[in-house]
């Protein structure tokens, strides 16, 4: 790619729309996705699985949460090949339709109450669809963004998807926060359901902009040198194997951690410290709120001293401060619970994030780096992020109340975070080209990393 200054006009309106397409549509993603969190911590429980207890039916309420986590990995492997194979830009399309129509039909569907058993399995059958579109829809927005960018600046840009991320979750929170304000009759019976509506609204948006981008430039280069993978699974097992180790054992700790700061906390406040709902969802939107800058400032950080200070950086802080951090919910103050949300979420979590987005795409070659990207970022995530809420939920239960195991576990998941960046390479510097070698488990950093074209 050119350099920030010598980039055309053309180019740089280029640049432009693809990073507002993939802001807008990791929106929809995690919109979905958080507000389907939010739901099972608060709702789904008496609306899907009402003949059971509150902390069993709140545990099934997350079962039906992980089912979307268990497919990713599917949606990673049949849409990261089509990325490879036809291009970003279609392959986006197909996921942001994917996951957006499913959230709106949940916004219709007949609870248990009108229509028994079948409410929960069309949920789940909902969820599933949900997650096979998110299996590969975060790594095609980054990869939309990257192979446009500057090379000195893919930390930056690389990151600013996960902005919508953070918007995603901020508009999840608000409209069913909004929604709440309803009296709890007419939140239970219908207000619940204009959050999963909205949902088409931002899609529609999604689909304009992603219908107006051109394909990236590299996949271009790929398709006019005719030399387009017929096999990107097979190609990207047998030669980046130790990578993607690494890059798995990276998210094995990472992507739980995210849905214990932002899903589990919600059933320990109100569930075990008994504090309102309010307190705890608007302490989430501001410490989301705070990512819009903590995002970008990361990624550019990331430019500078490179992705793997940063990336451990944020898993070490999290083991270090998840005993403050419940300390701090339990004084119940308004300001020690934003004090520590703003810690875990808005730094220690961001700064996994954000330097994740451009480790990941530079450790694999141009012609199989959407289906390596997808599968490195998605494999582990029904033993991670499907499953952390539900395990969180039942050491809570073990520990009589007490947060203390929850605490060893996340300590557990940045030791195993830290650990695996570590052994990871160093991406920073490399070319995009298919001529890179690639990264090895382990290698020192100056070994592996060549000079930017």
């Amino acid at each position: 790619m050119q350099s920030a200054s010598r980039q055309s006009p053309e180019v740089r309106r280029a640049v432009r729309n693809a990073i507002l397409s993939a802001i807008v549509g990791t929106a929809v993603e995690w919109y979905d996705y958080y507000l389907y969190a939010t739901a099972a911590a608060t709702l789904f429980n008496t609306l899907f699985f009402p003949s059971y207890d509150h902390l069993t039916g709140t545990l099934l309420a997350y079962a039906s949460f992980a089912i979307g986590f268990f497919v990713r990995p599917a949606g990673s492997v049949l849409f990261g090949r089509l990325g490879d194979r036809i291009g970003r830009k279609k392959v986006l399309i197909i996921t942001l339709l994917l996951m957006g129509g499913s959230t709106t039909l949940m916004g219709l569907l007949p609870t248990y109450a009108a229509i028994g058993v079948w409410a929960p399995v069309l949920l789940c059958v909902l969820r599933a669809l949900q997650g096979l579109g998110s299996g590969a829809e975060y790594a095609g927005a980054v990869l939309m963004v990257i192979e446009y960018a500057p090379p000195k600046r893919r930390g930056l840009y690389g990151s600013l998807p996960y902005v919508g991320v953070a918007l995603g979750l901020l508009m999840s929170l608000a409209t069913f926060h909004l929604s709440s304000n309803l009296s709890k009759g007419a939140f239970e019976e219908w207000g619940w359901r204009i959050p999963f509506l909205l949902s088409a609204v931002v899609v529609l948006l999604g689909l304009v902009l992603r219908s107006s981008l051109k394909e990236t430039p590299v996949f271009e280069e790929i398709r006019r040198k005719n030399a387009v993978v017929k096999a990107p699974i097979k190609e990207v097992f047998s030669t980046s194997l130790r990578p993607m180790l690494c890059a798995w054992g990276a998210r094995l700790g990472d992507n739980s951690l995210a849905y214990i700061y932002e899903s589990f906390v919600i059933v320990y406040v109100t569930q075990q410290l008994h504090m309102s709902r309010d307190v705890i969802v608007t302490a989430l939107m501001f410490s989301t709120a705070l990512q819009f800058v903590t995002v970008p400032f990361f990624g550019w950080v990331s430019d500078l001293v490179g992705r793997k200070p940063v990336y451990m950086g944020g898993a070490l802080i999290s083991g270090l401060a998840i005993f403050p951090f419940f300390t701090m919910l339990q004084t119940g103050q308004l300001v020690w619970i934003y004090t520590g949300l703003f810690l875990v979420s808005s730094i220690a979590k961001t700064m996994m994030t954000s330097a994740q987005s451009p480790w990941l795409a530079e450790m694999f070659p141009s012609r199989v780096r959407y289906t390596g990207f997808s599968l490195a970022r998605e494999v582990t995530s029904p033993i991670s992020g499907g499953i952390a809420p539900m395990i969180a939920v039942g050491l809570l239960s073990a520990g009589g109340g007490s947060p203390h195991f929850v605490a060893w576990y996340v300590v557990a998941l940045g030791v195993i975070t830290a650990v695996a960046v570590f052994l990871g390479p160093e991406t920073r510097g490399r070319t995009l080209d298919d001529h890179t070698p690639e990264p090895r488990c382990g290698v020192p950093d100056g070994e592996s990393v060549q000079a930017t074209r």
